[in-house]
């Protein structure tokens, strides 16, 4: 039962990450893991960074992926969500600097950025974080029910 449910959970992420991006989000990170648990898609939607926590079902289970987030659960992916702004943002805000200014002529490919976010913390996203809930029910015929809830957590 378990590997059907780990099965069930990597296509959900797939069709997931493919309907994000569909939506104009661009994924940053999949299955992001730290000793404190896992983020399954961290994104950006606009200048908002979108944690989404992607839960999957089958058209014959029981529960509702919104069902599968309890309080535990949201504290969790608020804390993850805090670990991840922390340890990996500076990094894909460096990179995305940089690609700005390649773009826009005001630096060189391959070297550092020249308005000093090389060395300097990155600031927060202009957006903020929220975090989302992508529900997928593997339908029994025909493609499976997406459905991005903004801001469910």
């Amino acid at each position: 039962m378990q590997s059907s449910n780990n099965g069930l959970g990597r296509y959900g992420e797939e069709v997931a990450a493919r309907r994000l991006t569909e939506g104009g989000l661009r994924i940053l990170e999949r299955n992001w893991r730290c000793p404190d648990g896992e983020l399954d898609i961290v994104a950006l939607d606009g200048d908002t960074i979108a944690v989404c926590e992607v839960k999957t079902r089958s058209e014959r289970g029981f529960q509702q992926p919104s069902e599968g987030i309890d309080e535990t659960k949201a504290d969790r992916l608020r804390r993850l969500a805090e670990r991840w702004l922390a340890e990996r943002w500076p990094v894909h805000f460096s990179r995305l600097a940089h690609v700005v200014e390649q773009t826009s002529g005001r630096g060189a490919p391959g070297e550092p950025p020249v308005d000093g976010t090389a060395g300097d913390p990155a600031p927060p996203p202009p957006g903020g974080v929220r975090i989302d809930l992508v529900a997928v029910v593997n339908r029994v015929k025909g493609a499976a029910e997406v459905e991005h809830l903004r801001g469910a957590v």
